[in-house]
């Protein structure tokens, strides 16, 4: 078995057919399955299911999966740190959902560990991605929430991935809206009230959207939903569109979108438990350490 073999695995999984696969890696079909076979038969387990339909995983294959993405993630990391021609650089690498106040602690953090070489990475990105980010250390921290409607299962999750949640702060819900929305000078608002206007919702691109929902309230049924993935693009979604968003009412942005926005207290009540994740028993770096502390300012008693 080798981390080649490993890498045709997530890339026969991420992809429709075989030939598409093959496509991706730039190696022929046959050879493609010729490797496939040859690992299953070292494994003496069945990872595909092949139909006039495409190629599936069969349950072995979806457990040999997930191993072999960890593993990938982990030959990365040491190619990256030793093998590359920036091993002399320094590293860190966090991942959250998309709370500014974890990427302003990120920035703080970078200025006080500014030095000739570094390679720091920040991933705003979906709740999966967090937790398995800080699971296979792709990320020493990751910054999460979970409300009342996802609790059990996001708490169930940091069981099986190896993680310790630490929590920050409790926050009440909110509603985003911009400044010239026609709701706008209300100091409370029901959703039933905000029905008309389309609610933007950051894409988990997952078919559990609402254990993984980053938003309170992820299992109510809204008439209108616009899914985006980008900061920037809901902004300007909710001020062309009259579009709202949930959130915590945190308001620690660019002037723009302080100046932009304003938040709505909802009489629905979901509150948001927001935190940071480590991996079980993983010992910090020093930089790893700092941005803890820098997230540690926001923490609420």
């Amino acid at each position: 078995m080798t981390i080649l073999q490993l890498k045709y695995v997530i890339t026969i999984a991420n992809s429709k057919s075989l030939r598409e696969a093959a496509g991706k890696l730039y190696i022929s079909q046959p050879a493609l399955s010729s490797a496939i076979r040859e690992l299953e038969e070292e494994l003496g387990i069945k990872l595909f299911e092949r139909s006039n339909k495409g190629i599936f995983l069969t349950e072995q294959g979806k457990e040999f999966l997930s191993y072999s993405k960890e593993a990938v993630a982990q030959y990365k990391l040491i190619e990256d740190r030793y093998l590359g021609r920036d091993n002399d650089k320094k590293h860190f690498s966090v991942s959250m959902q998309h709370y500014v106040f974890a990427l302003h602690a990120f920035m703080n953090t970078v200025k006080d560990f500014d030095s000739d070489k570094y390679i720091y990475s920040v991933h705003e990105t979906r709740t999966d991605e967090v937790l398995t980010g800080v699971r296979d250390l792709i990320s020493e921290v990751g910054v999460i929430s979970f409300s009342g409607s996802n609790e059990k299962v996001m708490k169930k999750l940091f069981r099986e991935y190896g993680l310790e949640f630490h929590p920050l702060l409790k926050r009440e819900t909110f509603a985003y809206v911009w400044k010239e929305h026609p709701l706008a000078d209300k100091k409370e608002l029901s959703v039933e009230e905000l029905r008309d206007y389309p609610c933007i919702v950051f894409d988990q691109n997952s078919e559990s959207d609402f254990y993984l929902s980053e938003e309170a309230l992820g299992n109510y049924k809204f008439d209108k939903v616009i899914k985006s993935n980008d900061r920037a693009t809901s902004a300007e979604l909710m001020a062309t569109l009259n579009g709202y968003s949930i959130g915590t009412g945190i308001m620690i942005a660019s002037k723009t979108l302080k100046e932009g926005f304003v938040t709505i207290k909802l009489k629905e009540e979901d509150p948001l438990t927001i935190g940071y994740i480590l991996r079980n028993n993983h010992k910090l770096s020093e930089i790893g350490q700092r941005y803890v502390e820098e997230l540690l300012k926001f923490k609420e008693d």
